[in-house]
């Protein structure tokens, strides 16, 4: 009969420990789906910042070799992702688009371009603000004032991109954070019953003089296990979940970078391991802190 009973104890054990598991790995996985987006979203801002443009129209009578030398020059500049030479026929073509011939604007002109070579730059992420590039033009106007006609640039698109992207990130930092307090409360409560079934176990060595410390420590071991394992769990569904919706869907394509990966990995094993422990340490102590009446 004790065999029985033991087995069924033993059983239970199991699957209270399974149970909890499997819900530390599902509350994670939620958590893992704001993250991926808000690491995937520092990508899309960076390259939304890099994709803008600025223009240096220069004097008239600055030929075309000079401008170039200019253009060599601006691709040492720390400032610049990327620095490109526009001669009048690129100008022309971007200016009337794939909707219309660029012979057509040329017979208006007498087949004259009225667009001049410029020098086109797009900044690197951190100087893609209004006053980064506010910087930018008064730099390169410091430095070839005397050839430059103006430095341009789009400033409501430059305004746009970071405005539009601290509000994105805010949304989606609310909604984390959200999404931790109630996943504090999921695994918190999940552990406390978890414990409870062993509630006995833990008062019995308090009572033949096991200290605190001896008794918490296999039970938190425990926990820093079952956050470690939920967290690969909840990264595995995670990007399972990811890899089916690039696969499945045409229209959605979500960066897997080796950075986004160990950002995730990390940020999962660590908030799994750091919840289990503070909610095993506080449910233990109230079943150390509990009158032997009060567990029945």
């Amino acid at each position: 009969m004790s065999t029985n009973v033991d087995k069924m104890n033993k059983r239970g054990v199991k699957t209270s420990y399974v149970s909890t598991i499997i819900g530390i790995s599902l509350v994670l996985f939620m958590i893992g789906i704001v993250l991926g987006g808000i690491f995937g979203l520092e990508d899309i801002q960076k390259q939304a910042k890099e994709s803008l443009q600025g223009d240096l129209f220069f004097q008239p009578d600055l030929n075309p070799a000079d401008i170039k030398q200019i253009e060599q020059e601006l691709k040492t500049w720390d400032q610049f992702n990327e620095v490109f030479y526009v001669s009048p026929e690129r100008a022309i073509e971007e200016f009337t688009g794939e909707d219309q011939n660029a012979d057509n604007i040329l017979e208006i002109f007498e087949g004259d371009n009225p667009l001049p070579p410029t020098v086109g730059f797009k900044p690197k992420e951190e100087h893609a603000t209004l006053e980064g590039m506010e910087k930018i033009k008064n730099e390169l106007l410091e430095a070839y004032g005397d050839r430059l006609d103006e430095v341009s640039y789009d400033e409501a698109s430059v305004k746009s991109v970071n405005l539009g992207f601290k509000q994105v990130v805010y949304l989606i930092g609310l909604v984390a954070l959200l999404l931790i307090i109630i996943a504090v409360a999921m695994i918190n409560n999940t552990i406390r019953l978890a414990l409870y079934s062993k509630r006995f176990s833990i008062k019995t060595m308090q009572l033949v003089g096991a200290t605190s410390g001896y008794i918490r420590r296999p039970f938190l071991w425990q926990s820093i296990g079952m956050g470690i394992i939920s967290g690969i769990i909840a990264m595995a569904l995670l990007f399972g979940l990811f890899y089916a919706l690039n696969n499945l869907v045409d229209w959605i394509d979500i960066p897997i970078t080796m950075y986004i990966f160990l950002m995730l990995f990390a940020s999962l094993i660590m908030i799994g391991v750091v919840i289990t422990f503070i909610s095993t340490w506080f449910a233990l102590n109230k079943y150390l802190r509990m009158k032997l009446d009060d567990l029945y």
